[in-house]
């Protein structure tokens, strides 16, 4: 996590587009055309802008039906497994379905950022 005064998850960066920005972080590292700590510094602000752009841009909503087949409470992170799921777009009448889909929900405060 990033030591500054506000720290992000680091949820996204198992996304497409953040395992993309992380294999070319160690591309560039590994040709010596950038520093690890460069790197880091990189990671830290897609953590942030990441969280911030989904938050203030991303309006659609989705519903979906599942079975639920396994879920957990840790460290504060709700996480669902859910198998035969539908999902639907709101204004929409089209259909996604997947076999499984694996959901990971943290609270939007870190614990101990206060209220």
């Amino acid at each position: 996590m990033a030591t500054n005064a506000q720290s992000f998850y680091e949820l996204y960066r198992r996304s497409s587009i953040g395992m993309a920005l992380t294999d070319t972080l160690d591309d560039l590292i590994s040709e010596r055309r950038i520093e690890p700590q460069l790197a880091m510094k990189i990671l830290v602000n897609f953590d942030r802008c990441i969280t911030e752009v989904l938050a203030d841009k991303v309006k659609a909503r989705l519903t979906f039906k599942g079975h639920l087949d396994t879920y957990r409470f840790c460290d504060e992170v709700w996480t669902f497994l859910i198998k035969d799921v539908i999902f639907k777009m709101e204004n929409s009448s089209a259909t996604i379905t997947a076999d499984k889909v694996k959901i990971v929900s943290c609270n939007s405060k870190r614990p101990g950022e206060g209220p």
